[in-house]
């Protein structure tokens, strides 16, 4: 099987190429709920851009599916577009509803739980060593 036949959808670099690129991000959401895979950890997600030292990541999430805890080796925006998500970092947890968002600095340890089901935009700016 050929790397491109174990994709679920085409290389970000693929799908979004171009110098402009406009993203309408409720329609993206929903066709990622409505792939016919399962979901892995009651989630799926998608890459959206993969430039420089930045990298966009939608998420679907189902009702209680969970990011656990880990660190990013940049700067994180957790974006909640749509439903309730909870980030816990610094010992403290972060509720956010639609259109909320929290900002993570780099190498904090941090998880997301989803308190329903809810589409969430990462952006995680590299370091420049890292990217």
């Amino acid at each position: 099987m050929t790397q491109s036949e174990e994709r679920l959808r085409p290389h970000p670099s693929v799908r979004l190429a171009g110098p402009v690129v406009a993203l309408n991000l409720p329609d993206l959401a929903r066709a990622l709920h409505a792939e016919p895979h399962p979901s892995i950890q009651g989630h799926r997600q998608a890459g959206l851009a993969h430039r420089g030292s930045m990298r966009v990541i939608l998420f679907a999430f189902e009702p209680g599916a969970r990011l656990p805890e880990h660190r990013a080796p940049g700067h994180v925006m957790i974006h909640c577009l749509r439903g309730a998500l909870e980030v816990e970092a610094s010992g403290g947890v972060q509720r956010l509803a639609q259109g909320d968002a929290v900002l993570v600095d780099p190498d904090v340890p941090h998880s997301v739980l989803a308190a329903a089901e809810s589409d969430m935009l990462l952006t995680v700016c590299l370091d420049r060593e890292t990217a």
